[in-house]
């Protein structure tokens, strides 16, 4: 399943780009997300946990990270398993930077290629993973500009991604999904 996002990060370029090289602090915006070792060379171990209605999982696996500072973009591909549930994924992102049109942010553009086998593949069906991505990625813009406008390396510290509430995302998402569906009519 492909899933393609744009956002805005109300910072300049090179502050977004530096920002995005300290995968620990990135990796405390992404809901759900835990890092738990950098095993160098652009490699980690994390874990991401989710929860779609009635079903859980919580995916250990790897990422590697490659970034090409002159075009201002980057790689990360990464696997995972949930072994009580016996699902397993894997995604290709890819993100490029660059300057808004007024030059006072920074557009982010995002191309996931997500791939689940197992319970999880269920939920990735007629789009209501697209519009869950679509309510996280405002939870990871959020906690972003966070981070940035902090003045303290505390201050910084202390931002996290919000708890995203499961049920009341799922059927958020659901009730866009539904609405992109029949036309956006209510």
């Amino acid at each position: 399943m492909k899933i393609t996002q744009q956002f805005e990060v109300h910072r300049p370029v090179q502050t977004v780009w530096d920002f995005f090289q300290d995968i620990p602090e990135v990796a405390q915006c992404l809901p759900g997300a835990e890092l738990l070792s950098d095993d160098g060379n652009g490699a980690y171990t994390g874990r991401v946990a989710v929860k779609l209605g009635p079903m859980s999982a919580t995916f250990d696996g790897s990422a590697a990270v490659t970034t090409d500072a002159q075009a201002r973009t980057g790689l990360i591909d990464g696997k995972g398993e949930d072994r009580r549930g016996k699902s397993r994924g894997a995604v290709k992102v890819t993100y490029a930077l660059a300057p808004t049109a007024d030059g006072s942010g920074t557009t982010v553009s995002v191309d996931a290629d997500v791939t689940l086998t197992g319970a999880a593949a269920q939920f990735g069906r007629g789009g209501l993973i697209t519009e869950m991505s679509n309510r996280l990625i405002g939870e990871f813009v959020q906690c972003c500009e966070g981070k940035l406008a902090a003045t303290t390396v505390e201050e910084r510290a202390e931002i996290h991604a919000a708890q995203v509430n499961p049920v009341s995302l799922f059927f958020a998402s659901l009730l866009a999904w539904i609405k992109k569906l029949f036309g956006g009519r209510s």
